[in-house]
């Protein structure tokens, strides 16, 4: 469930990558909070602290540490919803933005798997915030995406997913 904000934008970033591969490898790929590393760009020094169980499943925190424009922080994400192979949500307890929900869904097609991710974000001091960083929050929330979608293919085509 998406909490309801009273003040500043909530934002949504909607994305869609076919891949040559099939759904329960992808599945099983995203199922690995660790390969979550491979997939996010360097510029953010993202690192999987740990999780509080052996497999990803609806209940399950992951512990992150990250530097946004070299600022380091912390990152707490719950999985909030689990239904393998074609869908998890997760959602931000603590970290850099206000609200972070985001459901990846993976469908079957054409002999590979269509990856769609939907995420729901707004920057922390309400309507402030969204002000003075909400731009820039879209930007680097856009190149995130942008290079994960780029790295996904790259990990497909060495057949390594």
């Amino acid at each position: 469930m998406i909490p309801i904000l009273k003040t500043g934008k909530i934002r949504t970033l909607h994305r869609e990558q076919r891949i040559p591969a099939p759904l329960l490898e992808v599945f099983s790929f995203f199922s690995e909070a660790r390969n979550l590393d491979r997939i996010t760009p360097p510029w953010l020094h993202f690192e999987v602290l740990n999780q509080t169980d052996r497999e990803l499943k609806a209940g399950t925190l992951i512990h992150y540490e990250l530097a946004w424009h070299g600022i380091p922080m912390r990152w707490t994400t719950l999985i909030e919803e689990w239904c393998p192979p074609t869908k998890f949500v997760d959602i931000q307890l603590k970290g850099p933005y206000r609200l972070w929900h985001h459901t990846h869904s993976f469908e079957a097609c054409d002999g590979g798997t269509l990856i769609k991710d939907a995420v729901q974000y707004a920057v922390p001091f309400g309507a402030l915030g969204d002000f003075f960083a909400g731009w820039l929050v879209r930007r680097d929330v856009e190149r995130i995406f942008e290079y994960r979608t780029k790295q996904i293919c790259a990990i497909c085509k060495a057949q390594s997913l």
